[in-house]
């Protein structure tokens, strides 16, 4: 086997345990004493690993990866353990995978603790599990050559079998699981070349494919334990209000409820099974206290907003050249208001979390995006230290951004924990739209100068509106930036001599949280959006004048031109329709998009094709970066043809989906995507889909009707989805 010795930065990570019975554990040592039920070796019914390792390897010759990741439809269960497989050896069909339990070892190095969010999972665990793998397969070759009083170099490792070529021995991992265990961890692995890879770069059907299609799958929702209720918990409509007095004598006598008493949260209903506790519900009385923000309305956030733009205290984070004197000298200056709206994150499935508390332990079986934050809630409101709190992923049915929040776990900690029996929270669809935590809306000025010769000479854009960071306290004092605000806007990978843009915070009571491709969903649209009005006031093609200012960005240059491509970008179309095109660069990978699109009299949009190119570097799985690229088109063109929250007497007004509708099947376009070979390290895929799409067909419906598209949803500029 070739490949450059790679030293093990985190060793740590790959510490062997002494298995029980035979078997090999590779992975992080976590603390012992219990906090896990053992495995079982499938053959000898005894316990075959030491708990909270990366890969447990049977005398069965069954192979387990624990992931670490939450799976939310974008493939971890799958992508993880082929990054496992490929420098372990492994023979594919015999890879089984389990969640694994909430630990500090686990953390996610990009993130600062174990969570999935922000495109990480493949990138954070590139190098770090694929060490992992091959070094399992070095100290299951030096079992080998041990036990045979061979040279370790005389060996070969493939399939799950080591062999020696010169006798013809042979035996497979399982054989070797025993003496294994008591091998050295290398202190160097030779990691494999890419023209070496097996599985990676291959696409290879999901491992948790079966369970979903058959009902297997535990999803949040599908939790069932002895014993367990099921509550609902009643918040105050009015945004930061309080219950001031609960009348739930009603609520008490129907039939299955068995409690109703105030959490931090609300008031919770707890019954014997969901219908029951929202027929409590609905007999339910509460008076609320309302507090300050009960004349709250949309109308006055977006004055909020435009008089924070007028202030000139923004804060700038990027500036190049004098845009000041380049606006003046102009041949053409071009200004723009740009606005984007709150939005929900759109879970398929409802918020919810189950929890039990009991003999000094709490357990919580959650569809989260953060670990490290479940278990942290967790110990707080149960009172228990944090090895005591064992944190049972399941299946999420979405997430978005969204649930790297806890407020529903802490809905169910709390609720069990006064219940004094084991509790499923679950919200409804009303509780999931009007109460969740919103993308931020931004209100955006714009300006650009074009010289007599048709060069754009500089570009300034401001964006005002509130900040997640500042919102839930993750800012330094005095901080006047929050990062994931201007992510984006101040990437602009276009050759302009002068670039400003600055940032002037605007903080509202409206709960904010990170949603998919969080800033480059919106300042995506608005810098590609506003391009094309630059491009149309230059006199220039949008994709030439792309191509022209994009020389010194390879990357961006290349999907650019490889979605144009596949696209017949200039080709012939039928009146009242047009292509647009935008590119982005987030989260790692580099994504440009063209959309076909129609309008036709009525003024009415329609999305008939969308090609997506992407460089995201190396690749583990093209079949789910393909899908990934799918889901983000899906996931942006549902925000721009529909999207918004809007807040009147300080409650959020949409509340299902006739109030909140989404993208439906035959609004959807056919999308095909087109991955460039890369050699760079791998980028995001989970996120990068959404940010392109918006502009994409914002430029296109440009193109028909010679009107740009300033706000978001298409509604909101005057037109509508067909």
């Amino acid at each position: 086997m070739t490949g450059s010795p790679v030293k093990t930065s985190r060793r740590s990570f790959l510490k062997a345990s002494a298995a029980v019975g035979g078997g090999l554990v590779l992975g992080f040592r976590l603390p012992t004493g219990g906090r896990y039920a053992q495995a079982e070796d499938a053959t000898s019914g005894q316990a075959a690993f030491e708990p909270n390792a990366w890969v447990r390897i049977g005398r069965d010759d069954r192979v387990t990866v624990l992931v670490d990741r939450s799976e939310m439809g974008q493939g971890v269960m799958t992508a993880i353990p082929m990054l496992v497989a490929e420098d372990l050896e492994a023979d594919w069909e015999r890879i089984h995978t389990e969640f694994a339990p909430a630990d500090e070892a686990y953390t996610n190095a990009l993130l600062g603790r174990q969570a999935t969010g922000g495109s990480t999972a493949v990138r954070a665990a590139w190098r770090p599990l694929r060490e992992a793998g091959a070094a399992a397969r070095e100290m299951l070759v030096a079992a080998a050559a041990e036990e045979w009083d061979v040279d370790p170099d005389s060996l070969e490792a493939a399939n799950q079998v080591v062999r020696h070529p010169e006798s013809g021995r042979e035996a497979t991992y399982g054989d070797l699981a025993a003496v294994a265990a008591r091998q050295e961890v290398p202190e160097a692995v030779l990691l494999k070349e890419p023209t070496e890879f097996r599985l990676l770069g291959k696409p290879r059907d999901r491992l948790d494919r079966a369970a979903k299609v058959d009902g297997s799958a535990t999803f949040g929702m599908d939790v069932q334990l002895p014993g367990l209720l099921t509550a609902q918990v009643v918040r105050c409509p009015v945004i930061g209000g309080r219950p001031a007095r609960v009348h739930g004598e009603a609520a008490k006598r129907v039939s299955g409820v068995k409690d109703v008493f105030e959490i931090e949260a609300g008031v919770a209903v707890v019954a014997e099974g969901f219908w029951a506790a929202q027929k409590g519900r609905e007999a339910l009385r509460v008076e609320w206290d309302y507090g300050e923000h009960a004349g709250l309305t949309s109308a006055q956030i977006a004055r909020q907003f435009r008089e924070a733009a007028d202030s000139g205290e923004a804060a700038a984070v990027r500036e190049d050249g004098d845009i000041e004197q380049a606006l003046q000298e102009g041949a053409q200056t071009l200004e723009a208001e740009y606005e984007v709206p709150f939005l929900a994150h759109v879970c398929m499935e409802p918020m919810n979390c189950t929890a039990r508390i009991a003999d000094g332990v709490c357990e919580v079986w959650a569809p989260t995006q953060d670990q490290t934050s479940t278990q942290e809630v967790a110990a707080e409101i149960s009172g228990l230290d944090p090895e005591n709190v064992h944190v049972h992923t399941t299946f999420l049915g979405g997430g978005f951004g969204r649930r790297s929040h806890t407020d529903f776990v802490a809905d169910a900690v709390e609720t069990a924990k006064k219940a004094g029996a084991p509790v499923k929270v679950v919200w409804t669809r009303e509780d999931t739209t009007r109460h969740d935590r919103y993308r931020p809306a931004t209100y955006n000025r714009l300006a650009a100068a074009v010289d007599g010769s048709g060069e754009v000479t500089g570009w300034r854009h401001r964006i005002a509106g509130p900040s997640i960071m500042a919102y839930n306290d993750m800012l330094e004092e005095g901080q006047r930036v929050d990062s994931s605000s201007v992510e984006v806007a101040k990437e602009v990978p276009y050759a302009v001599s002068s670039i400003h843009v600055d940032y002037a915070m605007s903080n509202t009571p409206v709960p904010l949280w990170w949603w998919r491709s969080v800033g480059a969903s919106q300042n995506g649209f608005i810098r590609e959006a506003f391009f094309d009005e630059v491009a149309a006031a230059a006199g220039e093609d949008p994709y030439e004048l792309r191509r022209r200012l994009l020389q010194d960005q390879p990357r961006h240059l290349g999907v650019l031109e490889r979605a144009a491509e596949q696209a017949g970008w200039g080709g012939e179309l039928p009146e009242g329709r047009a292509r647009g095109i935008a590119v982005v660069h987030s989260f790692g990978s580099y994504c440009a998009e063209v959309a076909e699109v129609s309008v036709d009299d009525n003024r009415e949009v329609r999305v008939h094709r969308v090609d997506v190119a992407i460089d995201c570097g190396q690749t583990v799985n093209p079949e789910i970066i393909t899908e990934q690229m799918e889901s983000g088109v899906v996931y942006g063109l549902s925000a721009a043809l529909h999207e918004a929250i809007t807040v009147d007497r300080g409650q959020v007004e949409q509340a299902n989906f006739d109030s909140y509708p989404i993208l439906t099947m035959n609004q959807m376009p056919e999308v095909h995507v087109h991955i460039v070979d890369s050699d760079e390290e791998p980028g995001g895929v989970g996120e990068p889909g959404t940010p392109p799409i918006a502009p994409a067909v914002a430029n296109a419906v440009f193109a028909v009707t010679g009107e740009p598209v300033r706000r978001l949803p298409l509604s909101r500029a005057g037109f509508r989805p067909a």
